[in-house]
């Protein structure tokens, strides 16, 4: 029986552990370039140190260094590598440093320079490894922390919409990549709590030539729609000049008999041709491409001044888009092309006949009026979770069953120091600063 229970609690543990909307896989590839950037800051950081002034007396001797700086700092030997259980090591060895400052020396008696100089080297050894390693630190473990504070985990993308990039578990490391699944899940801002069941295929990485890789299932793409579509966002009001001359003109004499019969009274008050989804639309992703399916309610009604509006008909919409999707700086962006079109009524086969006529024209209402619309929201993108100053270049979109994979190379448009300086945590203790004593070496 306690066999059989654990069986039971391991089944269920592994039935309720949540799948990964999307995926990040970085690769031994963006090492190099990470390691470059990082390196650089480093020795900006160094060479920004305050060493503090050496003076004191041995026996006969007295000196005073001051105005200690770094001018150069070279690192003969450095690698970054992938190392599991520890993810990142770094290795610097051979480094060295060039030094200025300005020394005052007494001395009694001949033929000390070499004493003198092993003492001085000796002692600015000492102060120097006093102050690089607190500096070494605080790079590492607050300053880069601050930049890692750039990652968007739970953000808005919109006024209505936000995205939840959490990590479900950690990293994992080999010695050639480094995987992080996130939840990867939209969410309406007005209800936080609020999160979709995600039942997609787990995205897939198995590439390695790119620096990044990132996926996404269709659940990525379902829970941003299924949250515009609670948030009221998937609807579209025409009224009066709003709809196309020509769509009005046909609409009016399609329906010039129901207006006569139902109220002739309106016969020219302005029309209205209303849009909305009737379900949240959904995503298909294939090896062939990329497809979004919406049925919505259409429909077209007479709106009198200070009176009731007259509906004059009711129909339903099926319409499926082509969906290209794109890496622009770090903003996942789709365009929409609208591909498949059809009206039909809910009520009869015969009314659905009368209304062939309106198939070609409302299709270019679509393709002129509310696709445009779409593509501006959907081109705003959304950001995919990489610090600030970090960006994709040169990306590939390949398309699998229920999953989209993205291989792309990065780019620092921006330095360490500069995204670093700007989130600099206020709190956060100056390395450089020196002592509160000038040390002296007796």
């Amino acid at each position: 029986m306690a066999l059989l229970g654990a069986l039971f609690l391991a089944l269920l543990a592994g039935a309720r552990a949540e799948l990964p909307g999307c995926k990040i896989r970085v690769t031994s590839k963006a090492l190099e370039l990470v390691k470059q950037e990082g390196l650089r800051f480093l020795e900006q950081e160094l060479e920004t140190i305050t060493i503090p002034d050496l003076r004191g007396q041995e026996g006969h001797f007295y000196y005073n260094i001051s105005e200690v700086r770094v001018t150069e700092l070279q690192l003969t030997s450095s690698e970054l590598h992938f190392q599991p259980e520890q993810e990142l090591m770094l290795q610097i060895t051979n480094a060295s440093l060039g030094l200025r400052f300005r020394r005052q020396l007494l001395y009694w008696f001949l033929k000390v320079y070499e004493f003198l100089s092993t003492f001085i080297t000796s002692g600015m050894r000492f102060l120097l490894n006093q102050q690089i390693c607190p500096v070494l630190y605080h790079a590492g473990m607050v300053l880069l922390n601050s930049l890692l504070d750039t990652v968007p985990v739970r953000s808005s993308v919109d006024e209505l919409v936000g995205i939840d990039y959490s990590l479900l578990k950690d990293p994992v490391v080999s010695t050639s990549n480094l995987d992080m699944e996130f939840r990867g899940a939209f969410f309406p801002l007005a209800e936080g709590n609020w999160s979709l069941l995600n039942q997609a295929v787990e995205p897939q990485l198995q590439e390695e030539e790119r620096m990044v890789y990132v996926a996404f299932s269709e659940f990525f793409f379902d829970s941003a729609m299924e949250s515009y579509f609670r948030a009221g966002a998937l609807q579209l009001s025409l009224v009066g000049d709003k709809v196309p001359h020509d769509l009005d003109m046909l609409l009016r004499a399609t329906y010039f008999g129901s207006i006569v019969l139902l109220s002739p009274a309106v016969i020219d008050s302005p029309l209205k041709l209303e849009l909305q989804a009737m379900a949240p639309p959904r995503c298909t992703i294939k090896p062939s491409g990329t497809t979004i399916s919406v049925t919505a309610s259409v429909t077209i009604a007479l709106v009198p001044p200070n009176q009731p509006e007259v509906q004059l008909s009711s129909m339903i919409m099926d319409a499926r888009f082509n969906a290209k999707m794109t890496l622009r700086g770090k903003a996942l962006r789709t365009h929409l092309d609208l591909r498949k079109f059809r009206i039909y009524s809910n009520q009869s086969a015969l009314e659905s006949l009368a209304l062939i006529p309106l198939q070609t024209p409302l299709k270019a209402m679509l393709q002129v009026g509310v696709m445009p619309m779409l593509n501006q929201r959907t081109w705003r993108g959304v950001q995919i979770p990489l610090p600030e100053g970090i960006n994709f270049v040169r990306e590939v979109v390949k398309n699998h069953a229920g999953f989209l994979t993205i291989g792309a190379d990065l780019h620092f448009a921006k330095g360490l120091r500069e995204v670093i300086n700007k989130n600099r945590p206020a709190n956060a203790r100056d390395p450089h600063a020196p002592p509160s004593s000038t040390a002296a070496v007796a």
